[in-house]
């Protein structure tokens, strides 16, 4: 008994020690230099810090936080080693369920995940998971040592990807890590999804991405660019061509607008064309890049979520005078993480609270020049758990702008159910699935991440990919 106790006392003098010490901040630009580039913002951890942070882990015998990963990253097992020192073994484990950890590290919001559940964050702040992660990846990266794992004896059996982004990633490199034949068909001329055409180079350098889509075509999975799944081939031709199972994972692509007048104003986008153009096609580089992008001076991006944060960082870096966001709730309801909102308000960001557009001002050439809006109060909370906002009478006013960036929301595409048939969708086009297997309402197709949640995080799509990959393992094992 006595041994018991002196045990429990020393676990609980560990804890209380390593709560003392306080999270490891991570350097960053400088707000007023950063605006005029679209350099990665967060430098990231040193050696010594990222040693520190890791130290502070308890390694608990039953972490949470790893309840909280959609990919179950064995957490506590990587931090050790790099508590230890051993960089690149910290990233071996991350990888051993995770094959985006540089993304991740930089994307996944671990305040509402892993390091929610952190027992050190019960009475300070949490271990900075994300950090280490980031850290680990990075290291191995830049070392020039990554470990490809040995080539595993092929089964046999093909399988075709539709959508190059998260969810099309995870599923390939752990079918592949099986055995199976795999190819990934992308609509783009690059490989990411979201990560490349959605997520601005300040937040995810498009080398990050393009480090861990090489990494994946090293285990052998082929990935084939410009090829419409719909347009160049049916799902149904894939079959023909002798794959065994199709996963989806193409994302919601398609652009949601308000339908309020003046929308079809010159200087109005939508979030997707707006970063798309910026990120994929690197228009802030035009002429260099001959893509070209209006840079507003005055730019209004009506939203509250991360996209809106991406949208209205971006214009002010490509010289936005003023730049607005526009949401008709508070701060606290805003879903972006809350770190983008703090890089925002840094680099002098204004937020318009409690207000809603309502229509759009033009000038004799067709160009935006105002924005209507009304005050909104909060009411009653709505499906979503947050209050909804309710117009407050005769409280219009006129903002000026000549650039309004539209970030509220996305839809699916309907080429793929269009031309598939018997694949069951929602009244909102989004795929229906049967349970977390991915599997549809055609035998042989599985689809998972935002094409079937609607627009969410990177990891949940992270997630949807491995539970389809385990499904169809299975499913093809018993044919």
């Amino acid at each position: 008994m006595k041994i018991i106790s002196v045990g429990v006392m020393e676990t609980k003098e560990i804890k209380e020690k390593k709560e003392k010490v306080p999270r490891q901040k991570m350097p960053e630009q400088e707000p007023k230099k950063r605006i005029r580039n679209f350099e990665e913002v967060p430098f990231g951890y040193s050696e010594e810090t990222a040693i520190t942070e890791a130290k502070r882990c308890i390694q608990c015998k039953k972490p949470g936080c790893i309840a909280g990963c959609p990919v179950d990253v064995k957490i506590p097992e990587f931090i050790k080693e790099i508590a230890e020192g051993r960089f690149t073994e910290a990233a071996l484990k991350l990888k051993e369920t995770n094959g985006l950890p540089a993304v991740c590290g930089r994307v996944c919001p671990q305040e509402d995940q892993c390091e929610k559940f952190c027992i050190i964050g019960k009475k300070g702040e949490p271990v900075a998971i994300g950090r280490l992660e980031r850290f680990a990846a990075d290291f191995e990266r830049n070392s020039g040592n990554v470990k490809i794992p040995p080539a595993v004896r092929s089964n046999g059996k093909k399988i075709a990807i539709a959508g190059a982004g998260p969810s099309g990633l995870t599923i390939a490199g752990d079918l592949v890590g099986l055995g199976y034949d795999v190819t990934i068909f992308e609509a783009l001329h690059k490989a990411g999804g979201v990560l490349v055409y959605g997520i601005p180079e300040f937040r995810l350098p498009k080398a990050i991405v393009e480090a861990e889509v090489e990494y994946l075509r090293k285990l052998g999975v082929k990935i084939e660019t410009n090829f419409v799944i719909g347009r160049t081939k049916t799902i149904d031709e894939l079959f023909a061509e002798g794959f065994n199972a199709v996963f989806i994972g193409v994302g919601a692509g398609a652009p949601v607008f308000m339908d309020i007048p003046g929308e079809n104003l010159s200087g109005i986008y939508s979030a997707n064309e707006y970063l798309t153009r910026s990120n994929l096609m690197k228009a802030y580089l035009f002429p260099e890049y001959d893509t070209p992008i209006v840079r507003g001076k005055r730019v209004a991006v009506v939203g509250g979520g991360n996209v809106a944060m991406d949208s209205v960082r971006t214009a002010l870096r490509l010289g936005a005078e003023r730049a607005m966001i526009i949401y008709r709730r508070t701060d606290v309801e805003m879903p972006a993480r809350k770190e983008e909102v703090h890089h925002a308000q840094e680099e002098g960001v204004e937020f318009l609270m409690l207000t809603a557009p309502v229509e759009y001002i033009g000038n004799d050439a067709g160009w935006v020049t105002g924005m209507k809006c009304l005050k909104m109060e909060l009411g009653e909370p709505d499906a979503s758990g947050r209050r909804s906002p309710v117009a407050i009478k005769d409280s219009e006013y006129v903002i000026d702008v000549d650039t309004v960036v539209v970030a509220v929301g996305t839809m699916a595409n309907p080429i793929i159910p269009a031309t598939t048939p018997g694949l069951e969708t929602n009244k909102k086009g989004y795929i229906v699935t049967k349970d977390e297997s991915g599997l549809t309402s055609r035998e042989g197709i599985y689809a998972g991440g935002d094409i079937v949640t609607g627009s969410a995080t990177v990891i949940l799509a992270m997630g949807a990919g491995r539970k389809a990959a385990k499904a169809i393992d299975e499913y093809l094992s018993k044919k």
